[in-house]
């Protein structure tokens, strides 16, 4: 009988429905058969077994050997971080936000880590005391206000809203995750320069000992980072088609050429039209950033191109997954 994984995804959550969808857009989409259950499958990973967990369960699951792949938030990983565990990939491209240092906005004389270090200090000295701070990431602000030099600080446990924290008493300042600042406006706080612990993102995260084992949980890692590889990629072309009139494939290929833009992911594909009278015409075909579009699409029309047709790519593989390559060299794999 065949070896069967675990990986474990969100069940709730910021995440849990852009997860779905990711996967579903890179080709790995999830069936569940009962939205009441806690389990599922992909067909393209025949080998896993899909666990929806809580955002801090997967990294739990994951850690402890219970799921070997799991998908959750970098921040979530890093403040409960383990050996055990391998980040396979930091950038899925969804589910942006920062921890972030946030402070009164009535104290109008700190801006800066510096300025706060100060208050820290005048904390202690004046009230014989630590500086207060409320957070769910006890492990990344110790980390990080170490780091800084500050050390007169004390954790204190969350009460409901952490936003509320300073406004009802119990903490001086914060260290919460934000999106767009809107929660920490509403609430009277700022964020303050130099005090991002971490931009975070959903990342994909694994087993280092398991995959280190088995070949065979490599192998299922492999194919589901070259389709998560190949949609990333993806996103950032589209193909370009366009007919254009020319004496032979070497011209029209130099015209398409004399604008950068238009260089493209490889040289463009020249084809000549067949059944036209007169004049010769060759389909172009090229794959472009999808930053210059326009300007691609432009530089077509003035060499004479016409029909000019711009799909988005849905994958783009090359030689082998960068992630999964990664991977192998971080566990001496690599061949």
């Amino acid at each position: 009988m065949s070896e069967m994984f675990t990986l474990a995804l969100p069940s709730k959550g910021v995440i849990a429905e852009p997860t779905d969808t990711f996967l579903k857009e890179a080709g790995l989409k999830v069936s569940k058969p009962n939205p009441r259950q806690y389990t599922g499958k992909i067909s393209r990973l025949p080998a896993l077994n899909v666990l929806f967990q809580r955002v801090k369960d997967v990294v739990y699951k994951v850690a402890d050997g219970t799921a070997q792949l799991g998908i959750t938030g970098l921040d979530v990983v890093q403040e409960n971080w383990s050996d055990n565990l391998i980040i396979l990939h930091d950038k899925l491209g969804y589910g942006h936000c920062d921890l972030v240092v946030a402070v009164p906005e009535a104290w109008v004389d700190v801006e800066n880590i510096l300025d706060l270090a100060r208050v820290a200090q005048d904390v202690r000295d004046t009230y014989r005391r630590n500086l207060r701070i409320a957070t769910t990431f006890p492990n990344l602000t110790k980390q990080f206000f170490h780091k800084h030099h500050i050390h007169h600080f004390t954790i204190v446990k969350s009460e409901g809203a952490i936003e509320a924290a300073p406004t009802i008493g119990y903490a001086d300042i914060i260290v919460d995750l934000t999106q767009s600042g809107t929660t920490l406006r509403e609430n009277h706080l700022k964020p303050i320069r130099g005090g991002t612990i971490t931009a975070s993102q959903a990342c994909l995260i694994g087993n280092r000992a398991a995959l280190r084992a088995s070949s065979a949980l490599r192998e299922s890692t492999r194919l589901m980072l070259e389709y998560i590889d190949a949609s990333l990629s993806g996103r950032d072309y589209y193909q370009l088609t366009a007919d254009i009139r020319g004496d032979s494939p070497e011209q029209v290929t130099a015209r398409v050429l004399e604008n950068p833009t238009t260089r493209g992911l490889l040289a463009p594909t020249i084809s000549p039209i067949h059944g036209t009278t007169g004049d010769t015409w060759y389909t172009v075909t090229l794959t472009i950033k999808q930053s210059v579009l326009l300007t691609a699409v432009e530089h077509l029309r003035t060499i004479g191109g016409k029909h000019v047709i711009a799909l988005p790519v849905k994958y783009v593989f090359y030689e082998q997954s960068r992630s999964f390559k990664a991977l192998l060299e971080a566990l001496n794999l690599a061949e």
